[in-house]
């Protein structure tokens, strides 16, 4: 008898902390996920229906919307794709995200993976689809845009002035995270004229002893980086974060001391660490981690230009993403004024008194004026 197997207990989220906000997360247990859905939407509207996917694992999914508000043709495509899989095993939600994305070929995101309950509501009531997988603690949104990754849970906990700023800053984490090791290989090895003299010198005599050329040395210091985070999460926690940090410190001062790299390397690959922490999400932050590389090989062989034709590649591809027929960068392309106020800032909650528009929900009002029996205030 397997029908009364110990489950996990709900506790604190552990990658979408937030100062002031629900302290409740998914488990691994399909029935206790669907609880804390219908723990904070008690609508009749809204609908969870279930399927088993999986051979030989038979895994239990659902799939979470509003009646009456989510557009219909969003969730009978969504239906469809999970539906047409044909696979033995199912163990994760991310195999589901893997089978049922857009584009395959592409380190950017196209559904939102969270832990958080509130954060799953706030978007059911938005108009989009949630997918819960039993055995994992993650559920799935769709549609999504690019914009979304730059938003937190605790955006709208806060009032709209810190929200705005937290956001401004992420969105400048996310532009140094991807380019500062690039800019820094194109300006040192092609367009020296640009930096300030007394900083130039600066520059050249902390490059004095350095065998290797810029973009080596930044080659080599981000891969170490990496690795050191690599180690760092692969390991227990109390090990993990000391490692982290020691070796950070150690393997820095050891390589400035052995002029294998210059202190301002250690400076600017330290700041791009910094920076790609900052960023929300965890598979969006990989993602621009990947893309730094060939912004590097670029500006290795063009300099400022390569930079520049990187950049523009990258939002030649951005813009030809879909998230089940949602373009990637909407409301920015296509524009739409309408949904460009919650982007990336964080607009007063009285203010958002229509769902975004490119969803193409059957009911747009959140509220009115008034503040009526039908408003809200949403916290994603």
């Amino acid at each position: 008898n397997t029908r009364g197997w110990d489950k996990r207990s709900i506790s604190e989220p552990q990658s979408e902390t937030v100062v002031r906000g629900p302290r409740d997360s998914f488990t691994e247990n399909f029935r206790t996920n669907t609880a804390l859905i219908r723990r904070r939407i008690k609508h009749p509207a809204l609908r969870i229906k279930g399927i088993s996917i999986g051979k030989y694992s038979r895994t239990n999914i659902a799939i979470c919307y509003i009646e009456g508000l989510t557009n219909k043709y969003i969730v009978e495509e969504i239906k469809e794709r999970i539906s047409n899989i044909d696979i033995d095993n199912i163990q994760s939600s991310g195999t589901i995200e893997q089978l049922i994305e857009d584009n395959h070929f592409t380190p950017f995101p196209q559904l939102l993976s969270t832990e958080r309950p509130d954060r799953v509501a706030a978007f059911l009531l938005e108009g989009r689809v949630a997918i819960i997988v039993d055995g994992t603690p993650f559920a799935l949104i769709a549609p999504i845009t690019i914009s979304i990754f730059l938003q937190s849970a605790e955006d709208y906990y806060d009032r709209f002035i810190i929200g705005s700023f937290l956001r401004v800053i992420r969105l400048l984490a996310i532009i140094i995270a991807m380019t500062l090791p690039a800019l820094y290989i194109s300006v040192i090895s092609f367009h020296p004229e640009m930096i300030p003299t007394q900083l130039a010198l600066a520059f050249a005599g902390g490059r004095a002893v350095v065998p290797f050329p810029a973009y080596t040395e930044a080659f080599i210091m981000t891969i170490l980086m990496e690795l050191l985070r690599e180690a760092s999460i692969r390991l227990p926690d109390p090990v993990g974060s000391t490692i982290g940090i020691v070796g950070a410190l150690i393997v820095g001062e050891a390589a400035v001391s052995a002029s294998i790299v210059s202190p301002f390397m250690v400076i600017v690959v330290a700041t791009d660490t910094i920076a790609s922490f900052a960023i929300p999400n965890y598979s969006t932050a990989i993602a621009f981690r990947l893309v730094k590389y060939p912004l590097m090989i670029l500006a290795t062989i063009f300099g400022l230009y390569g930079l520049v034709l990187g950049l523009i590649i990258l939002s030649i591809h951005l813009a030809g993403l879909k998230s089940f027929g949602i373009p990637y960068l909407t409301p920015m392309a296509p524009s739409r004024l309408g949904d460009l106020q919650d982007t990336v800032l964080r607009p007063p909650i009285w203010s958002l008194r229509k769902r975004p528009e490119h969803l193409r929900t059957k009911n747009e009002k959140r509220f009115s004026s008034t503040g009526d029996d039908d408003g809200y205030e949403r916290t994603r």
